[in-house]
């Protein structure tokens, strides 16, 4: 009872501030919310449950359970486009609120009636609904090896307000999924930071930039991102855009063969056909090999014919194999959707093929040994053992050479007393 009527007094004394949201959602517009509001034995789960929109501090129903039957497992009702359902059993309100749009942002509340005009929350959001982001193309591509940090800078000018929140979004379908934002500035703050998992923003309103820092970089990192502001009508305005790479890194020798693994997901990539290119100048790449008809002549000759792909549609994988490398294999090799025209990467890789010159003294040893090269091991193994073999040999010599230096020392001495003994006894 004493909890009860600590929750009635905001309803009871107007004056009193109400309940703070105690989550912010957000959300683009044309989506759905849902949202779980869980209650606990004390609250009576015979009352009927409500969707608040708050203002004001006062409870606006946007939808609510009928007065439920005497032992009902769960009560449902919907209006417009909010479904409220009350699952008495595991004490549980769900909220689905359909067709979101920017004016539906505000302060909603999971509530239960307490008499004829008066609710108690269960649960309080902020909601925020934005339009997503305005069309703007890459200005540049940022290519990153796996496993590296992007760092790039993002200045705004005057007419920015610097005043307002910046965030780092992944634009997917013309929508910003924000990574990480800054929050709400003091009056005259010179900079905002905000981490948010691996991703770390700085506004520096003094220099007027925006600066982001994205560390440990995955393949799948790779697509398009902005540096954005948010605008008044919950819009995100992009500052800059960019194309980010995520490549993986293969360093191998000459001769060797070469295996890739191109995991792919979505039932679109399982049924489509799969291209191994090479990358030629900004956005060109030329296939090598494709997964339909390998045996298509599209590339070098030398090379197509020591290339092979095997497309795994029941593991969504597609497996590369390149034979006998040479030098002029390195550069950049995409794995690939073919959409004609087009071609939709799945993952990128930089290969460096260095040539397989035979050291000729141990210091000249490469520490890249390369794993498939057993020739050169062996060569490596034997060198090191004539090296040893050298050493023990010169050892051997030396403990010889001193102790024939040392009798021979050893008989002079003799030598030398005998004769100055033999003077002595002429005497």
């Amino acid at each position: 009872m004493e909890l009860r009527a600590l929750l009635l007094l905001p309803l009871c004394f107007p004056g009193l501030q109400a309940q703070p949201p105690d989550a912010e959602e957000r959300q683009a517009e044309g989506s759905t919310l849902s949202i779980r509001c869980p209650y606990t034995a004390w609250t009576d789960y015979q009352q009927q449950k409500a969707w608040c929109r708050t203002r004001d501090g006062q409870c606006e129903p946007l939808a609510e359970t009928t007065k439920p039957a005497r032992y009902p497992y769960t009560n449902k009702a919907t209006k417009g486009k909010v479904t409220i359902m009350d699952d008495r059993q595991h004490r549980t309100v769900s909220i689905t609120m359909t067709n979101l749009q920017a004016e539906d942002s505000g302060t909603y509340s999971c509530a239960y009636r307490y008499n004829s005009s008066q609710y108690i929350p269960l649960r309080t959001i902020s909601l925020i609904v934005f339009k997503g982001l305005q069309a703007q193309p890459p200005d540049a591509e940022e290519r990153q090896a796996e496993g590296s940090t992007l760092s790039i800078r993002c200045p705004y000018t005057a007419r920015t307000d610097s005043q307002r929140q910046k965030a780092w979004c992944h634009v997917r379908d013309g929508q910003c999924e924000p990574l990480a934002e800054t929050t709400k500035p003091a009056r005259y703050p010179y900079t905002n930071t905000a981490t948010k998992g691996k991703v770390t923003i700085l506004d520096d309103s003094q220099h007027r930039t925006v600066s982001i820092t994205m560390t440990s970089l995955q393949t799948e990192d790779s697509g398009t991102y902005s540096c954005a502001y948010h605008s008044d009508s919950y819009w995100y305005i992009p500052l800059r855009t960019i194309s980010l790479i995520v490549f993986k890194e293969l360093h191998t020798w000459e001769q060797d063969t070469l295996s890739v693994q191109c995991p792919y997901s979505g039932l679109a990539y399982g049924t489509g056909i799969k291209v191994w290119c090479r990358r030629e100048g900004q956005t060109a790449c030329k296939t090598v090999v494709r997964s339909d008809y390998p045996s298509t002549r599209h590339n070098s000759q030398a090379l197509q014919d020591r290339t092979f792909i095997q497309d795994d549609t029941q593991k969504r994988t597609v497996n590369i194999t390149m034979q006998k490398l040479q030098a002029q294999d390195s550069g950049m090799y995409w794995c690939a959707l073919y959409r004609g025209p087009e071609l939709i990467r799945i993952m990128d890789f930089q290969l460096s093929v260095s040539k397989s010159e035979a050291p000729t003294s141990l210091s000249s040893i490469s520490p890249m040994i390369p794993s498939n090269s057993t020739e050169r091991t062996i060569s490596i193994e034997e060198e090191m053992k004539q090296h040893r073999l050298q050493t023990i040999l010169w050892l051997v010599l030396g403990i010889v050479t001193s102790k024939i230096l040392a009798i021979v020392i050893l008989v002079l001495l003799m030598r030398r007393m005998k004769r100055t003994s033999t003077v002595k006894a002429s005497r």
